[in-house]
């Protein structure tokens, strides 16, 4: 089988590099996204779409750069495929794109309703892939993840992981949350499976099982060092006094790292596990206590 990734040089598209090294994968072309070409793609069993502008939660891009990078270059790309022999095409997508904050639990039903230029700019492109008329034995599968983890990872975790190492209490204990992760062995397999498998094109959630509050990521977290964790149950309204001052001093914890860190947000992988008639290599808490050792190591 070959493959063509974009984006191989990044988190996930480290981690899945690595994980299809212990599969029959016969050739995997790293492409860059200035201009595909047809010829590219030929011989190509599938096209991995990993590249794209992450949420800044600094707020220091330029909003135009995700409808560049996010959509105008996925639809550069998926053009191309749809004129190619590749067969399958893959798009890694976000739960962003359906909805910025979950009261229940996400389904692929939900009406999407993004309100960043992330979110707006994966759904700009998510569109613009089911819009289109796919040729007799081709497919799209558009994956949305929620917050992924793994070796490498450099996100809020990370920070999280740091705070614990130092001693330092987590002050964010009063906030009562849930929500969901997908660690990127989970992603990888599921991933591999499409390349297996034939299922219907479409929308696809993926997360791990398992849904957890903040403050349990925060006892695995230290608990994967031998630490015990500190969870201080500073009033709520206090610590979101502090965070809009966040704003205004660039400080790490901001009004929206606050809300990244305490919102429950549950997405459920129901239609892609039945679409697959699988179960996920690893649960949450296994997923996690790998990111959390990986970080020990560095």
């Amino acid at each position: 089988m070959k493959l063509s990734i974009t984006g191989s040089s990044g988190f996930v598209g480290q981690n899945l590099l690595n994980y299809l090294q212990d599969f029959s994968i016969h050739k995997i072309d790293r492409l860059q996204l200035n201009n595909p070409k047809i010829q590219q793609f030929n011989n190509s069993e599938a096209i991995i779409h990993l590249a794209g502008k992450a949420h800044d939660l600094k707020k220091t891009s330029n909003p135009e750069e995700y409808y560049q990078v996010n959509f105008e270059l996925t639809k550069k790309l998926y053009d191309v495929f749809l004129k190619s022999d590749a067969k399958k095409f893959i798009f890694i997508s976000s739960v962003k794109a359906a909805v910025d904050s979950v009261e229940n639990i996400l389904t692929e039903d939900h009406q999407p309703k993004p309100k960043t230029d992330y979110g707006k700019s994966k759904l700009m492109a998510e569109q613009y892939i089911q819009s289109l008329e796919l040729p007799e034995g081709k497919s799209y599968y558009i994956l949305r993840p929620c917050m992924i983890h793994g070796p490498g990872n450099k996100g809020n975790l990370n920070l999280l992981y740091k705070f614990v190492q130092k001693g330092i209490p987590y002050p964010l204990a009063a906030f009562d949350n849930k929500r969901s992760f997908l660690s990127v062995e989970n992603l990888c397999f599921v991933i591999k499976r499409i390349l297996e498998k034939e299922i219907p094109s479409g929308v696809y959630n993926v997360s791990d099982d398992e849904a957890l509050s903040t403050n349990e990521v925060v006892e695995i977290l230290a608990n994967s060092s031998g630490k015990k964790a500190k969870l201080w149950k500073i009033p709520s309204k206090l610590i979101s006094g502090i965070a809009r001052l966040g704003n205004v001093l660039r400080l790490p914890l901001n009004s929206e790292r606050l809300q990244k860190l305490t919102e429950s947000y549950v997405v459920s992988n129901a239609k892609i596990k039945t679409a697959l008639g699988v179960e996920l290599p690893k649960t949450t808490l296994e997923g996690l206590t790998i990111t959390a050792k990986s970080f020990n190591s560095q």
